[in-house]
């Protein structure tokens, strides 16, 4: 069991329906579908592969979204980093984590840069500018999110997990009692957690599902 045949289905099942909207944005399945698969073949030219950590510092964006396919799809694990965490404690998740790639929406630039002066990890940092957010921020990373996947390959066959059990993502507490602790999830999870969702809500291919809760939860 892994979530990364739901992305499939719907891009060859439903390929022109609207799959993404974020302000001005539009993206069908098929476009979702070429965008996580450009993030995994960027990633996996990057040295990135099976049992390693990307981590994310993002706000509910379409990059946040093709980062949760994009990156299992090469056998990494995705760290969603909480972004209302202050420099030293994103330092720790990522020191714990052994990020080897960081996705940094430019709004958090500030807190992120300190961090990193503060971790002991070298990610490869890639900036996202988010199309929505007119507020302040600069790009810290030494290559920007869209270029970074014009290099990828809409047509990248995923990594398929060894088994249902592989881990796929890396979640943190927010450390409020001690240092952040780290939970791994599976596919096996989240295959489980999406179908009893979408069974309990009775959610069907007519709805539009509006993500409020920020995706590092």
């Amino acid at each position: 069991l892994t979530p990364l045949v739901f992305l499939d289905w719907a891009a060859d099942v439903y390929p022109q329906r609207p799959a993404v909207v974020h302000g001005a944005r539009r993206y069908t399945w098929t476009q979702y579908r070429d965008r996580c698969r450009r993030l995994a073949s960027a990633l996996e030219a990057h040295g990135v592969g099976p049992g390693d950590t990307v981590a994310a510092v993002l706000a509910n964006t379409p990059e946040m979204l093709e980062a949760h396919f994009g990156v299992p799809m090469t056998g990494a694990v995705l760290n969603a980093v909480n972004t209302r965490l202050d420099a030293p404690t994103i330092a720790h998740i990522l020191d714990h984590g052994e990020a080897t790639v960081l996705l940094v929406d430019r709004e958090f630039a500030g807190v992120v840069r300190q961090a990193l002066e503060a971790a002991s990890v070298t990610p490869l940092v890639v900036d996202v500018d988010d199309s929505e957010f007119t507020g302040s921020g600069e790009r810290i990373g030494t290559v920007e999110y869209e270029a970074f996947l014009a290099g990828g390959d809409p047509g990248y066959r995923r990594t398929q997990p060894v088994d249902e059990w592989q881990a796929i993502s890396l979640n943190y507490t927010s450390g409020t009692t001690a240092r952040p602790k780290g939970v791994q999830l599976t596919h096996r999870n989240l295959w489980l957690n999406a179908t009893m969702m979408a069974l309990h809500a009775g959610v069907t291919d007519r709805d539009v599902y509006l993500h409020t809760l920020p995706m590092f939860h």
